[in-house]
Formats: structure tokens, sequence, C-alpha cells
């Protein structure tokens, strides 16, 4: 068995079985708690940045694929679980969890009481640390941890999106690969990629827009020149404050095109509207977070993936008004402008992985797409 360590920057030390790459890397820990989605998770790239700890035990039995990633390559620093699987059986697996690790460089840690190292979290809060399969030095790790750059504050936005403008026309896809039935094409969406999952675009695909997706710098201008029928901020890793040219952007676009966003465009639409945002003490991370819909008094269960949430008292109640609360800890989960025609959650209505009780989102995007272009 080679040995890897988790280092924690408060001295923590857990020691267990290295799985993926042989390397050494730092990040903030932070944990999941769906009970399945590894793949979809590691390669999201909202997880930039971050060391996933799965609170489910076993990983890794259904192995890895080339369909159920949500973008090129994992984004991850590294995996903590219990149990790595150490068989794959699925007829979809093409290579299981620990070679699709190793091939990206990506290191893991197995055979650690994860529940402890939950605790420890929930306890205080999300910390830096580091992971390492090739140096056992505890110290030098907890050194290492100590000296990674901390969440606040970093535009990981910037990192992880596209070079350059690109299309998007795949639909979803069932299990055997046969595509979604569409309908047809009615609307250009220009999609900013602050680290985009490849389910958004495939949802907006099957909810009939043609899809351009351009990077997170793009000023809004050139957005417009694309002549779209409505606007979509993606789901990003990072601290959102720091992305103050992407609320300028989006104070540019208002009342000139209909915008929806996801989480971090769910944040960044916050900060163009003057609010502020904070960072939450470990975050929201996984796909069983209850959040009620305060207009129709419907409770969703939701897929999450974010550190930062948006302070309601910082918006203007005259032009704000709030239509999505978490039930665990009553933050702020969606938002509504009261005359223009823009809204944005906090959480993931495209899943993957998790449940699909959202999706009704992408509709209510297209009817607001629909009445704009009606009205002018």
């Amino acid at each position: 068995m080679i040995e890897a360590i988790l280092a924690l920057e408060d001295g923590t030390v857990f020691h267990g079985r290295a799985h993926g790459a042989r390397a050494t890397r730092v990040g903030e820990v932070v944990f999941n708690t769906s009970l399945s989605g590894y793949q979809e998770i590691l390669t999201d790239p909202s997880y930039a940045g971050q060391i996933v700890v799965l609170t489910y035990p076993h990983i890794g039995n259904y192995g890895t694929n080339p369909s159920d990633s949500e973008s090129a390559r994992p984004h991850a620093e590294g995996l903590v679980v219990r149990e790595m699987s150490a068989m794959a059986s699925n007829w979809r697996s093409a290579e299981d969890a620990p070679e699709f690790l190793e091939q990206f460089g990506i290191p893991a840690i197995s055979e650690i009481d994860t529940r402890a190292l939950v605790r420890r979290l929930r306890q205080h809060g999300a910390m830096r640390g580091a992971l390492s399969s090739v140096g056992l030095d505890e110290a030098r790790l907890v050194a290492e941890a100590q000296s990674a750059p901390s969440m606040v504050g970093l535009d990981l936005a910037s990192r992880v999106t596209a070079p350059c403008r690109y299309s998007w026309t795949e639909p979803s896809k069932s299990l055997d690969g046969t595509p979604a039935s569409t309908p047809a094409t009615r609307f250009h969406v220009v999609a900013y990629d602050y680290g985009i999952k490849q389910n958004i675009l495939r949802q907006l695909v099957d909810s009939g827009c043609r899809v351009t997706v351009v990077p997170a710098g793009t000023p809004a201008q050139d957005a417009l020149d694309l002549k779209p029928d409505g606007v979509f901020l993606s789901n990003g890793p990072g601290d959102p404050e720091p992305l103050q040219y992407a609320a300028v952007c989006v104070r540019e676009l208002l009342g000139r095109v209909p915008v929806f966003g996801i989480c971090l465009g769910h944040q960044i639409i916050g900060l163009a509207l003057g609010g502020k945002t904070y960072k939450l003490r470990f975050g929201h991370h996984g796909g069983n977070h209850p959040v009620l819909n305060l207009e129709t008094q419907k409770v969703e269960i939701t897929a999450q993936n974010h550190g930062f949430a948006v302070d309601p008292d910082s918006l203007k109640a005259s032009e704000v008004a709030l239509t999505h609360m978490n039930l665990n800890d009553q933050t702020l989960e969606g938002l509504r402008h009261r005359s223009l025609p823009l809204f944005s959650v906090q959480y993931h209505p495209e899943a993957s992985p998790g449940p699909h009780d959202s999706r009704y989102l992408f509709g209510n995007f297209v009817k607001m797409m629909e009445n704009f272009a009606q009205a002018h």
C-alpha cells in the first residue's frame, strides 16, 4: 500500500491510502454530501482550488465514462474518501476512478475517518489543506496548507473560463447515448463562462436555444453585438467580490436583454444590483438541500455547490424580490428584479449530479425571452 497524508491548516493530520496521481496538491477542503456523481463533481469547474471530501463512504464502484464529465478535465485539487472501490462494475464504465484521477494528475486518499474530518470542518469551517502521496513529512504539509491562498479574494473564474468564444449545440442524451428530442430552436442565448457545467448548456439546448459561449471577461457590448435573445451567467469557482468586471458587465446588460444566472452568476447579479456577498462557514455542497420557493411555497430538493452567498439585507427591496430560501440555514437562494427581465438562483437546476426538481427554471428563462421579444 502506498501511503498518503491529508494535512489541515490547524495542524490536524490524516493518514490513509494513496490513489490516483502521485502528487502534492493544496486547496480549500470542503465536503460534499451527494450519494453518487463523483465524476460530475470532480469535473465541475466550480471545484477549482478545492480538495473535495465525499461523505458517502463507498466511492468508485461504477467507474468513469466520457459522457458523465461536466468539463474537459477534473478541476478539483484532490479527492478524499472513506473507501475507494477495488473494482468498477458498470456497462458504461471506460476506466476506474483511480485511473481517471491519475490521467489528470489528481491525487486521492482513502481509508481515513471521513466522519471525523467532516465533523471538524462543520465545527471550525472549511480549511486550507495539503494532500500528498509523495511527501509524507507532516510538519511540511501543515506548513504548505497554512501558506496556501485563502479562497477569499480569489478570482478563479478567469482561470477556468474558455479561452475563446464557441457554439454549443449538443442536447441531453439517454444512458445509451441517444440524443433527447428537442423543440425547434427559437432563441439565441449568449452564455458567460465563469466555469460553466456542460449540463447547463445541454439544458439550454433542450429548451430550444442556440447557445454561444463567451469568456468571462467579454464586454457587454460584445455580447450584445451577437444579437442574443437572452444572456446566461454561469456557475464558477472562487470569491465573487473580485469579479467586478463581471458585475459592471451585468449592469450594462440590465433592461437590454433578459438575464438568468446560476450560482456564481447569481452572486454576480447580486453585486451588480448593489448587494454584497459573504463567505459561508463550510459552504453548501451536495445533492439534497431543501429550498423553499417563496412565491409558490413549494419545496425543491436541490443540488448545490457554493462557498459564498448574497446578503439579502444588502439588496434594495424596492427593486429586488427574494424568491428562494435555503431551509437548512435560511440563506438566500434566489432573486428576481421587480421591473427588469432578470432572475437568478444560488443552486443548480441542471443537477448533474442531483435531483431534477428545479429544471422548470430553464422554461422560465425561455418564457422571459418570449415575453421580452413580444414587448420589443
